[in-house]
């Protein structure tokens, strides 16, 4: 069983049923909206259509609802500017007016405050770079640095500057409102800065009645300098490669891919890696060898789950995309793992019961995990620890948690009743796992579960041998 989840971020290229339902067939374990470009009349008709196919086929898959953020963007221009190094680019605010024949205007009014002279801004997902010269009235007078052709609506990123953005805007709450509505499994903070921005967004979630566990994307200098604060502050980590790789230089982004993985096994949260993993796929059949390279590098450092982005929302080949993932995952776990999870904090009594049972697990043969969890949280702390060999299998009577366990690394999720005579609860887990060839008679089953002690519940590690 394939331990490393696989996120696929839907699209114009994947939205129809046919090719949906193949991609969960082919192994895909939670689907990502982004609302960058979502619709709500089209999250509306794609949710449903996720979910039936997960009933179809007895899944356990997530739902993540992506929020835009509050991203900074050029204006529209009347035509492209074919800009070359040297030269005088303008940029106006709150109505400016420049004489320049090369000027743009933004989206964000207070970008005249935020910079300084001799900062550099980057353009166009940082393709182009200008350095401020001068600021003046509502002109920012900056010297092209990189040459290129800039569009209109290209995004802009200030690496290294303190912006006074919110963390929500207007389109987001209005999204987020939308996925409570829907009860989506996640929703993620684009451009997450500081952990007040994570328990904002826990706070709305919160206050609508919403289950659905915060993901904070880090794709910021701020976030990464303050990395531990928010894998704390979040129930899931995202590595968002792209503008991660924009706002720090390009040689650092291996060694916080591998800190912010590291940290987040350390601390016990999930955590997913993301963007082009398998960029060539958008248009080629295959990926280059240094694609499988760096899928299996996330594989072998025990990231909880891989995701596409852009391959399986325009891209022709989504399916194919889902495959490589599942293949190259498969194999490199086989080969074992980075080990991070050797440094797992053990806070508490709970997380040193599951560590026992683990190490039991992991020192008897055809072993298997089974956990009984009403919240998550002991199938979470299995998962953290990373079991070598054995398989895990969360057993819960919540729907929501069922489908919030979809991301985290080597479980696999059941929804059953829990009955008041945990033993008889047991034995029905026993009889799915026989029946869906999960295991075999005489396999060793670690049971992770609770039993009353008086009148009160305690955590039990029970050796049970499975027989038929």
């Amino acid at each position: 069983m394939r331990k490393t989840k696989i996120i696929c971020t839907l699209g114009p290229a994947s939205e129809s049923s046919e090719i949906i339902e193949k991609m969960i067939l082919a192994g895909t374990d939670a689907f990502r909206l982004n609302m960058s470009h979502a619709k709500h009349d089209w999250v509306r008709d794609i949710v449903p259509r996720v979910r039936a196919f997960a009933r179809q086929h007895d899944r356990d898959l997530g739902i993540m609802l992506d929020t835009q953020g509050p991203a900074i963007r050029t204006g529209v221009l009347p035509h492209d500017l074919q800009l070359a190094v040297g030269d005088i680019l303008e940029i106006t605010v709150r109505g400016g007016k420049s004489a320049e024949p090369n000027s743009i205007t933004v989206n964000y009014d207070e970008l005249i405050d935020d910079v300084s002279i001799g900062d550099v801004i980057l353009l166009d997902n940082g393709l182009m770079q200008v350095r401020v010269l001068a600021k003046a009235e509502n002109r920012i007078r900056t010297i092209v640095l990189t040459a290129g052709t800039l569009g209109s609506r290209r995004h802009i990123n200030l690496p290294g500057v303190h912006v006074n953005l919110p963390a929500l805007t207007e389109k987001d709450l209005a999204d987020i409102a939308l996925g409570i509505e829907l009860r989506v499994d996640f929703v993620a903070l684009s451009f997450a800065r500081k952990k007040e921005d994570l328990a904002h967004l826990r706070r709305i979630l919160r206050k609508g009645g919403s289950s659905a566990q915060v993901v904070a994307k880090i794709e910021s200098r701020s976030a990464v300098k303050a990395i531990d604060d928010m894998i704390r502050a979040t129930d899931i980590v995202l590595v968002a490669r792209g503008d991660l790789g924009i706002e720090c230089p390009m040689e650092e982004l291996p060694i916080i891919q591998r800190r912010i993985v590291k940290h987040s096994i350390r601390i016990g949260k999930p955590v997913i890696v993301a963007t082009q993993m398998l960029e060539s796929m958008i248009h080629n059949p295959v990926p280059t060898r240094a694609e499988v390279t760096d899928v299996a590098n996330a594989v072998f450092e025990q990231a909880d789950a891989i995701m596409l982005t852009g391959e399986t929302t325009t891209g022709r080949y989504p399916v194919e995309c889902v495959d490589v993932l599942n293949r190259v995952a498969l194999r490199i776990e086989r080969s074992g793992g980075a080990g991070y999870a050797k440094e797992a904090m053990l806070e508490d009594s709970r997380q040193k019961t599951v560590a026992a049972a683990v190490s039991l697990a992991d020192s008897l043969p055809r072993a298997r995990l089974v956990v009984f969890t009403r919240h998550g949280t002991m199938a979470r702390y299995v998962s953290n620890l990373r079991p070598q060999h054995a398989p895990i299998f969360a057993f819960t009577p919540n729907e929501d948690i069922y489908r919030q366990l979809s991301v985290s690394w080597g479980v696999f999720a059941v929804q059953i009743e829990f009955t008041n005579d945990p033993n008889a609860t047991i034995k029905a887990a026993e009889r799915y796992l026989l029946a869906k060839g999960l295991a075999g008679s005489e396999d060793n089953l670690v049971v992770l579960t609770d039993l009353h002690a008086g009148e009160t519940l305690v955590d039990c590690v029970q050796l049970r041998q499975l027989q038929k």
